[in-house]
C-alpha cells in the first residue's frame, strides 16, 4: 500500500514539475494526465519489473505525456486510433522486462497524449454555409419628448433631427438583411427598408423626395429605401471588396439606427456636418492587418438623382493601431449645389473609439467642412467672400454597470462660422452651439430597451424657442427630457 502511495505521489510530482517548467505555471489537467500515463505504462510489465524500475517507468511516462500533449496540440493531430502495440499485447508476448517496459511506456503515454490533445482541440468547427453568412437586423422605436422650457412654433425642438417634434413620435421601424463577401461566397448584398418619422427625414433626393422639399419634409412619404446595394470580393492580394448602389455614409461617430448609439438624440455634428446616405460605388482594400483603405465616386450628399453633372469623391482610412483602439479618417469632396459643377463642398471627419478598459467605452468625433461660393451667402449679396466653413467636436463616455444597465454622456461643441449649416440666424451670421446629454439605458426584457435622456443645448445667440408669426428666436438655451422605448427583433 505504502509503495503504491509513493508511486502515485512521485508520478504527480513529476508531471507537476514538467508542466510547471514548460507552461510557466502548474496545470491540474497536465498533472492528472501525467499520473494516469504513468499508471497505464506500468500496468503491462508489473509482473516483470521491480519497484525502483516501476518508478523510473512511471516518471518517464509522466514527463513524456506532458511533452506529447504539447506536441500534438501544435500539429493539431486528428483524433484517430493509435496504431501500435497495446499493453495487453506486450503482456502476452512474454518479452524481456526491459523491452516490455519501454514498449508499454510508449503505448500508454501516446494513448493518453492523443486523447488529451483531442479533448483540448474539441469538435471540428463546421464551415459556414451561405445561410449562416446572412445577417438580419430589425427594430421598432417610439419616444416622448418634453421641452422643459416650452416650445415655440408648432411644438418643435429647434436644431434637432429625430427628436425635432415635441410629444409622442413613432420614430422608426426597420428591417435589414445583409451579407458580407467572404472567401467561400465572394458576393454580398444589403437591403434596408424603414418607416416612421425618422425615415421621412432620411430621404435622398430622387427617392421619395424632390429637390425643392424642405426640412422637416412633412409632405414626403413616411417610409424609405435606406440601403440597396450589391458587393463582391475580388481575389486580389488580401481581397478587394467592391460595393455599388445606395448605402449609408462612412462619416460620423453616430449612425441612423438609434439602438446602435450611446445616446438617443443625435449630435449637432450628425445633424449638420455629415451626409446620411450616398448612391455610388466604393472599393475597400485591407492594406495591412491594422489598415483598410476605402475610396470611390458618389452622386453626392443625400442625393440619388444628381442635381448637377459632376460626381463627388469620398475616401476613408480605417486604422486599428492598438487592439481596442479604432480610428477612421473620412473625407468627401465635390460640387453639391444644383446646376453648379464648380463650387466644391469638402468635409473631413475623424472618429476614434476606445474599449480597452473593462465596461467603459470612450469616443471622439471631430469634423471640419468648407464650401466654395455657398449658395445662401451668394444670394445675400452682402459679402465679397462667399466661401463658408464650419467645425466641431463631440466626446462620448459610456459605462456598463451590469449586462442590463448602461449610462452614457456626450459633450459637444459646434461652430457654424458663417451660419450656413444651421440657418438659425440666416446666412452670414456666426452661431456657436454647446450640447450636454446624459442617457440611462436599461434592457427591460429580451430585446426591449428603455432610455431616459436629459439634454441641454446652449448657444451664444438666441436661436431656440422660435415664435410665430415673425419666426424670431427668443431663447439661448433648450432643455429636453426624453423617454424612448425600442425593441430589437434580431
Amino acid at each position: 500500500m505504502r509503495t503504491g502511495q509513493g508511486v502515485i505521489a512521485l508520478l504527480l510530482a513529476a508531471a507537476s514539475v514538467a508542466a510547471w517548467r514548460l507552461l510557466g505555471k502548474p496545470d491540474l489537467t497536465m498533472i492528472l494526465n501525467g499520473a494516469l500515463a504513468g499508471l497505464v505504462a506500468i500496468t503491462a510489465p508489473c509482473a516483470f519489473v521491480s519497484v525502483p524500475s516501476s518508478l523510473v517507468i512511471g516518471l518517464g511516462a509522466g514527463l513524456l505525456v506532458v511533452l506529447a500533449v504539447l506536441f500534438f496540440e501544435r500539429v493539431t493531430l486528428a483524433r484517430a486510433g493509435v496504431v501500435g502495440m497495446t499493453a495487453s499485447e506486450v503482456r502476452g508476448s512474454r518479452r524481456p522486462a526491459t523491452r516490455g517496459a519501454v514498449a508499454s511506456l510508449l503505448a500508454g503515454a501516446v494513448l493518453l497524449a492523443t486523447a488529451s490533445a483531442g479533448a483540448a482541440a474539441g469538435p471540428e468547427e463546421k464551415p459556414k454555409g451561405l445561410v449562416d453568412e446572412i445577417n438580419l437586423f430589425s427594430y421598432i422605436e417610439a419616444s416622448y419628448v418634453w421641452n422643459m422650457g416650452g416650445t415655440g412654433r408648432d411644438d418643435v425642438n429647434e436644431l434637432r433631427l429625430y427628436d425635432f417634434d415635441g410629444g409622442f413620435t413613432f420614430n422608426m421601424a426597420e428591417f435589414a438583411v445583409k451579407k458580407e463577401p467572404s472567401e467561400r461566397y465572394p458576393f454580398g448584398f444589403g437591403l434596408v427598408v424603414t418607416a416612421g418619422l425618422d425615415a421621412q427625414k432620411n430621404h435622398a433626393i430622387g427617392i421619395f423626395r424632390d429637390d425643392d422639399d424642405q426640412f422637416p419634409f412633412r409632405n414626403t412619404r413616411k417610409y424609405d429605401l435606406q440601403e440597396a446595394y450589391a458587393s463582391y470580393r475580388v481575389p486580389l492580394g488580401r481581397g478587394l471588396t467592391v460595393k455599388a448602389g445606395k448605402f449609408v455614409t462612412v462619416h460620423g461617430y453616430e449612425v441612423i439606427e438609434s439602438p446602435s448609439n450611446l445616446n438617443f438624440s443625435r449630435s449637432f455634428l450628425f445633424t449638420f456636418t455629415v451626409p446620411l446616405t450616398h448612391v455610388g460605388a466604393l472599393a475597400s482594400y485591407p492594406a495591412a492587418d491594422w489598415l483598410t483603405v476605402t475610396a470611390g465616386p458618389v452622386v453626392g450628399w443625400d442625393v440619388a438623382d444628381d442635381n448637377n453633372d459632376a460626381l463627388s469623391w469620398m475616401g476613408q482610412l480605417a486604422l486599428t493601431p492598438l487592439k481596442d483602439l479604432t480610428t477612421t479618417l473620412n473625407v468627401i469632396t465635390g460640387p453639391e449645389q444644383p446646376d453648379n459643377d464648380d463650387s466644391f463642398r469638402t468635409a473631413f471627419d475623424l472618429v476614434v473609439n476606445y474599449t480597452g478598459i473593462k465596461r467603459l467605452t470612450l469616443g471622439l468625433n471631430v469634423d471640419y467642412g468648407l464650401e466654395e461660393d455657398e449658395a445662401s451667402l451668394v444670394a445675400s449679396g452682402t459679402r465679397r467672400d462667399t466661401d463658408a466653413s464650419w467645425w466641431g467636436w463631440a466626446a462620448y463616455a459610456a459605462y456598463d454597470w451590469t449586462e442590463k444597465l448602461r449610462t452614457a454622456v456626450r459633450l459637444e461643441y459646434f461652430q457654424d462660422s458663417d451660419g450656413v449649416r444651421t440657418l438659425a440666424l440666416g446666412g452670414g451670421r456666426k452661431v456657436s452651439l454647446w450640447d450636454v446629454t446624459a442617457t440611462v439605458q436599461y434592457r427591460i426584457w429580451r430585446g426591449l430597451l428603455g432610455r431616459l435622456e436629459f439634454r441641454h443645448d446652449d448657444a451664444d445667440e438666441k436661436v431656440f424657442k422660435v415664435k410665430a408669426p415673425e419666426l424670431s428666436p427668443t431663447a439661448r438655451t433648450q432643455d429636453t427630457l426624453t423617454l424612448a422605448l425600442s425593441y430589437l427583433f434580431f
